[in-house]
């Protein structure tokens, strides 16, 4: 994904963090001193994710949620952030019918949600200091708030997952919206049934979801990819979501209410 559009002067900022690069482009319309209080919030935003990483990561052996797994801690003995991040996958798993889960054979891993999640806090720690517009960008997962000039949107590509230099949609918005994408193009088969504990079946190349917090965008598109095809009916039944998919044949659908442009020619096949 990505996101352009003119306006209000921007500041900007990538770090490679969570094991991805998270991009910032933030609005200011004021003076040095509000830029100041912007750059500064900035700052902490980008420790905060890495604090995220050092918690969360089920790579890093000494993460909280590694040791938690393992047995050594509780849940009291982690950074508080472990239960309020655990609250939450409990809280997608219901909303999805248990198509979103942290367990598989057994683990801890609650990393369908968690860069969700610290993305739209580092968000919305930028745009409580004074930011016109915010939108970062975790690795294609984005959250907006505000907008980048007084009559711009905020304009977030969804990319082609066989073509990744093809834009197949545009979500133009101001104000609050996230954009969270999940499939196989750039991690492979990463996505599985938690019923099964096997990639799943009949899944789309890509789903897209939108809705107005990247923690619930982030963990419905990777519960909605796990339900495989019966995730358009999900999603359509669902009162805050959108979405539009790529599947495997190269075709697309989405939702009545997906709020982006999409071109009315069909895609090319998809590359196996």
């Amino acid at each position: 994904m990505s996101e352009s559009g003119g306006g209000w002067p921007r500041l900007r900022h990538a770090e490679p963090v969570m094991g991805t690069v998270v991009s910032f482009a933030v609005a200011v319309d004021g003076g040095t001193r509000i830029r100041a209080r912007v750059r500064e919030a900035m700052e902490q935003a980008v420790a905060f994710l890495h604090r995220a990483d050092a918690v969360f990561s089920p790579y890093r052996a000494d993460s909280d949620v590694t040791r938690l797994a393992r047995g050594e801690v509780t849940v009291e003995g982690c950074a508080p952030e472990v239960a309020e991040v655990l609250a939450l996958c409990e809280r997608a798993s219901r909303a999805t019918g248990g198509w979103f889960s942290t367990g598989y054979a057994g683990g801890l891993d609650p990393t369908g949600l968690v860069k969700g999640w610290a993305v739209e806090r580092a968000a919305r720690m930028v745009a409580a200091a004074g930011a016109r517009g915010v939108c970062v960008n975790g690795g294609g997962d984005v959250q907006l708030l505000g907008r980048p000039g007084p009559w711009q949107p905020w304009r977030v590509g969804v990319a082609d997952p066989a073509r990744p230099e093809r834009t197949l949609a545009v979500v133009a918005a101001a104000g609050e919206l996230a954009v969270a994408t999940s499939g196989t193009a750039e991690r492979g088969e990463h996505v599985l049934d938690p019923h099964t504990g096997e990639p799943p079946a009949g899944a789309p190349l890509s789903l897209t979801v939108v809705t107005r917090s990247l923690t619930d965008a982030d963990a419905w598109a990777t519960a909605a990819f796990a339900m495989g095809p019966r995730a358009r009916r999900w999603v359509e039944d669902h009162p805050r979501a959108e979405a539009f998919a790529v599947n495997r044949d190269g075709g697309t659908w989405r939702t009545g209410g997906f709020p982006g442009g999409v071109p009315a020619v069909r895609p090319a096949a998809a590359q196996r």
